[in-house]
Order: C-alpha cells, then structure tokens, then sequence
C-alpha cells in the first residue's frame, strides 16, 4: 500500500468531488441541489472507505511516519511531502468519518446556495487532512491556514443573523494567531537549510532563550486554534451562528489541530522551552477547565454552553500533553477523539430540534421526552459521554489525563477533576431544562420525532461512543507508538539539560 500513494488520493479524493459539484448545471430546481449533495455525500462517503485502507496497512508497533510520499517541489523551499503517525492516523479517520454526516445532517436544513455549500466543505475536508499528513512545513502552514477559507465562507454565508460579525472574528483571530508561528517557521528553515519537519527535528541546535521565543510564537497560533482561555472567545461566537454542520466540523475536527500542533511542533522541536513554560500551560488549562465550565451553566443558548463545554474539554488536552508523559499524552489524544464523536453528536442533536422551533433558547424547550423520546435517549447518552460517565468514551480520556496530571502535581489533578464535576452540573442541567418537566411552548405538542435519517446519523454516533468507552484499545494502539516515541526523545532531552546543569 505504500506504493499506492494512498494519503494523496485521500487527499485530494474530496477536491476531485468538488469539481464534479462545481461541473453540475447551476439552477435552483431541486434536480440540481439533489445531484449536489448526492455527489458530496458519495465523495464523502468514498473517501472514508478509502481512508481505511490506511488502518488496514498501518504497522501500529512502529513509531516512525508511514505510507510517506515525497516530490521536491524547490530544494530547500518546499517539498510536498506526506506521511502519517499514530496521531495523524487518528485525526485523519475522525475527519473522514464525520464529513457523511455532516452532508446529511445538511440535506434539508440548507435550502440556499446547496452547490456552493457542498463544494465548501468538500474543499475544508481536503485541507483538513493535508494539514494532518503533511510533513513538510511549508505544506503544513499552507494547509493549516487555508482552513481558515472554506470555514469563513460557510461561516458568513450560511450562519446566523450575526454571522458576518462571528465570522471575521473566527478569521482575524486564528489568523493573527498564525503571523507570528510563520516567522518562526521561516527561522528554522533559514537555522536548518530544510523546511521537512524530520530534518528540521534533526538539524535544529537552537539555545534555550531562542527555543522559548520560538514556542511561545507557535504557542500564538496553537493557543487560539484550540482554543485556550483567554483565547477563546471566538469560538462561542462562531459556533452559535455557524449552521449546524458548521459547529460540527469546527468543534470536532478544527479545535483538535491545535493540539495536533503542539505534538508535532512544540514538544518535539522545542523540548527546553515546553518544560520550562509547562507551569503556565498547567495554570491556563485549569482555569480552562473551571472557569469556561462555570460560564457555560449560566448560557441561556444551547449551542453557546455546547460552546463553552468544548473550551473546557480541550482544557484535559493541554493539561495531558505537557505531563510529558505517555499516559497524559495518549488521554489528551484519545480525549481529543472521543469529543470529536461527543461534541459532533450534541450540535447534531441541537441542530435537530433547532430545525423543527427554530429557537436555541433552552427556556423556549421543556417536556421533549413527551413527543420525542427517541431523541431524548440518544440526547441523554451523548450528555451523560460529555460529562465524562464510565462506560462513555468521554471517560477514557479524562481518566487517563487526570492520572497522568496526579503523578506530576496533585494540586492541578484535583483542580482538574473538579471540572468532571462541574461538566455533570450544566450537563444535566440542560437536558433536565430540554427534555423533562412541564410543556410550557404549544409548539412543542406537535413536534414529531426523529425521522430515518436522523437516526442513521445518531446511531453510528451512538454506537462508537460506547464500544470506545468500554475498548479504547483499538484508539490507544493506535497511538502508543508515537507516544512513546515522544515521550522518549522529552527525557532523552531532559536527561541532557540536567547533565549539563549538574556540570556547571
């Protein structure tokens, strides 16, 4: 499968469907949005299939970059350059899995501008996992910002009544973030001769001062992207007036290159400075984790405590990858995951009963489990996986951070576990609002449940957040390698720096 340049046709796969979109006679019959979203869904659905041909053929015990694929663009100016690790793979799958269902959740609710809805977010999938497979630095950037496009559109087009606004916040705020991360990238081109992240790896010999203005420009963008607070208040905005399909993609897949980010530049290439600013990160990811969880009890919007709950999620990220650990850094990866699967189900589900009152206001719903009970099961389920319940993949995760965290400070592990608590208090708080007590709206007593495409969405959904709650293996396999490759190359760091300390 090597030969076969598989992470190229994954690729590119989804871009190829956006022109045969783009080809479809424009009109605004419903022939022609049909033929849209059938060839988008298909696309979709074809590019997952072939996605796994990556799980088949990935040696899970080797901790190098696999299915590699490499053309010299400009020596020493760029090269295209793919190939995945355990953390590539992981994502990859994600994006792929999750783009079908949001063309489907999609079907009805945009009656607008349907062709060039589809061709967004064929183009946003395409970028998407460039970003995760690229292994060239240039590419990587190139990839990692043009997201910023194709979301932007979908954004300000298709949004809310405040979209314009949400929408160039979302963009001057990961943009910015990026400026700085870009003259750092140019830096350690110039420092290594080479913009391939392995030789950059390599190559760099860098003192600790200049190692901590690096990490602190890549933090810039990485900060922003995942978001962490105080950094955050663009993605409350984007995901209120964003469409459904929208806050899906931005929640489950966007918000995780963040993380992505500081495992595969931050930790690798600037060990010194990631240990020394680890205090910081502890700190702002506590604050995450507690604050955000507390401003998201108050929301009076669904989608905005949805919002405020993936801030704080994100917060077990950050606090599991700068453990330097390999427990901490597979919880913060596996947590990563399983709020893509989470996160994505709740905006479905919101979405859902959006399109039938056309209110996000939680006072404007109440006594749901009367006229829709199939909802109000999957609902509770993916509630109780947000709020980290045993047996939900939500858990995982966070066990695994929260352990991870323990063994290097007690104080932040418990801080953090507070946030379980505090996650199990506006979590049932919004679905004891939603679906149980007294129908105080007559709409309400006429809502229908959920149709078949619902439920083809929801199950799935359903299903793997509960095989990966009760057998992580399958994603823990997947990603002990790189882990522990990383976690290997921290110490043999570490160990050096304290060589050098006890000598001098």
């Amino acid at each position: 499968m090597e030969n076969l340049n598989l992470l190229s046709i994954i690729t590119f796969l989804p871009l190829v469907g956006a022109l045969f979109v783009l080809l479809i006679p424009q009109s605004n019959n419903a022939s022609s949005e049909h033929n849209s979203k059938s060839v988008a869904l298909w696309t979709s659905l074809i590019t997952f299939l072939v996605s796994l041909l990556l799980l088949i053929g990935f040696d899970t015990t080797d901790p190098s970059f696999q299915f590699v694929e490499r053309i010299v663009i400009a020596e020493g100016m760029m090269t295209y350059q793919l190939g995945i690790d355990g953390f590539s793979l992981v994502f990859i799958i994600l994006t792929t899995f999750l783009m079908p269902f949001c063309i489907l959740i999609s079907w009805d609710s945009i009656k607008e501008r349907v062709k060039s809805y589809m061709i967004s977010f064929l183009v946003l999938e395409t970028l998407i996992i460039g970003t995760f497979s690229s292994l060239d630095i240039i590419l990587f950037y190139l990839f990692f910002e043009s997201v910023l496009i194709p979301m932007f559109i979908i954004i300000g087009i298709w949004g809310g009544q405040r979209k314009i606004y949400s929408a160039f916040k979302f963009f001057l705020y990961t943009l910015l973030g990026s400026i700085l991360m870009l003259a750092a990238i140019i830096y350690l081109c110039i420092n290594t001769g080479s913009t391939e992240i392995l030789l950059i790896n390599e190559r760099l010999n860098i003192s600790t001062s200049a190692q901590n203005v690096l990490w602190l420009a890549f933090f810039s963008s990485f900060a922003v992207k995942l978001p962490m607070w105080p950094v955050h208040t663009w993605l409350p905005d984007a995901h209120v007036e964003a469409p459904t399909a929208g806050s899906v993609i931005l929640a489950a897949v966007l918000l995780k290159m963040g993380g992505y980010g500081f495992l595969r530049f931050s930790l690798p290439f600037f060990p010194d400075a990631s240990l020394f600013f680890a205090p910081l990160i502890f700190i702002l990811s506590i604050i995450a984790i507690i604050y955000t969880s507390l401003v998201a009890f108050v929301q009076t919007d669904m989608k905005k405590l949805i919002a405020y709950s993936s801030i704080a999620h994100m917060g077990f990220v950050t606090l599991g990858i700068f453990t330097f650990n390999s427990q901490g850094i597979q919880g913060a990866v596996f947590q990563m995951f399983s709020h893509g699967l989470i996160s994505a189900a709740l905006f479905m589900c919101i979405g859902i009963v959006y399109e039938r009152l056309h209110t996000r206001l939680i006072s404007d719903y109440g006594g749901l489990v009367s006229n829709m009970p199939h909802f109000a099961v999957f609902f509770m389920l993916f509630t109780m996986a947000n709020i980290a319940l045993p047996g939900t993949s939500g858990f995982i995760g966070e066990f695994l951070t929260i352990i991870a965290t323990f063994k290097v400070s007690m104080i932040a592990a418990v801080l953090a576990a507070s946030g379980v608590i505090l996650s199990a208090v506006y979590g049932l708080f919004l679905y004891k609002n939603m679906i149980f007590g007294q129908i105080t709206n007559e709409a309400i007593e006429i809502l229908k449940d959920l149709n078949n495409r619902e439920k083809l969405i929801l199950i799935p959904l359903a299903f793997l957040v509960i095989f990966f709650g009760l057998y992580p293996s399958p994603v823990i396999n997947l990603i002990s390698s790189s882990s522990e490759n990383l976690v290997d190359i921290l110490n043999l760091t570490f160990h050096d720096q304290l060589s050098l300390e006890l000598k001098k």
